[in-house]
């Protein structure tokens, strides 16, 4: 392992640079996982990440020596930090200083929409983005299709909100969403707390495309006026509405239940 103990040093300002940054990431095409559950996943469904950092006081402990092992075994590149450098770039309170630099994804080109998926649009919060990759992932669905100013999928808060779902999915950005709607093989579906619909009375048993909107603005008009049904969730309490995460979670497993 490589020992860096200058913040001066090119490698260390470029990971100041993933860490801090979110246009970093975009242009490198490369983010950050921090902590020990996200590095497992990583190694068990992709393999070993380009880089591995690791701090002086982490080295040593058991279950990030054999996640070292495995990354020098494979060929990964491996650095050690000192802790106070480390903690400048991790954005993980009173974790494990371990944290592995990944690709991400190309974008795909040839965009179809055939099977089970999810349409985000202009979803804002990474939390929430983060949380229906995670249900999405649990449910069977591989697709998600994010449309211009949903938030970034790969920044590291929505990775440690997916815990893992992004390397069970297929994430496409910065994609049309109603230029996909209009030419997908499979019906749109969509929420809405006007509709008299409950998502109890619509057949799911056959894939559909689930779209979900901005937090505040909901789904553009444009987007709603292509879905096919709309659809309620009936409430007992007096809230108004779901967190769209919340929502989220609630359709692709009524849809689970129905295909069981």
């Amino acid at each position: 392992m490589k020992p860096i103990t200058s913040r001066d040093n090119p490698l260390y300002k470029e990971l100041k640079q993933l860490a801090t940054s979110s246009q970093a990431r975009r242009r490198a095409q490369r983010t950050l996982l921090d902590g020990v559950h996200l590095c497992e996943v990583y190694l068990e469904q992709v393999g070993a990440p380009p880089l591995c950092v690791v701090s002086d006081s982490a080295v040593l402990l058991h279950e990030v020596a054999p996640i070292l092992q495995r990354c020098e075994q494979d060929g990964a590149q491996c650095i050690v930090l000192p802790d106070a450098l480390f903690k400048a770039i991790s954005q993980v309170e009173h974790g494990v200083d371990l944290l592995f630099v990944i690709d991400t994804p190309a974008p795909d080109a040839s965009l179809r929409l055939c099977g089970n998926a999810v349409l985000l649009d202009r979803l804002q919060d990474p939390g929430n983005l983060g949380s229906i990759l995670r249900s999405a992932a649990a449910a069977g669905i591989t697709d998600v299709f994010c449309s211009v100013g949903t938030a970034f999928a790969w920044s590291p808060k929505v990775l440690r909100a997916g815990m893992g779902a992004h390397f069970l999915l297929r994430i496409t950005e910065n994609v049309d969403l109603v230029q996909l709607l209009q030419s997908a093989t499979v019906p749109g579906l969509a929420t809405s707390s006007h509709a008299k619909t409950t998502i109890y009375d619509i057949d799911l048993q056959q894939p559909v495309a689930w779209v979900f909107g901005h937090e505040g603005q909901g789904i553009s008009d444009s987007l709603m006026a292509l879905t096919t049904h709309q659809v309620g969730i009936p409430h007992l309490g007096r809230m108004e509405s779901l967190n769209v995460a919340a929502s989220a979670a609630v359709c692709f497993f009524e849809q689970v239940r129905q295909r069981r």
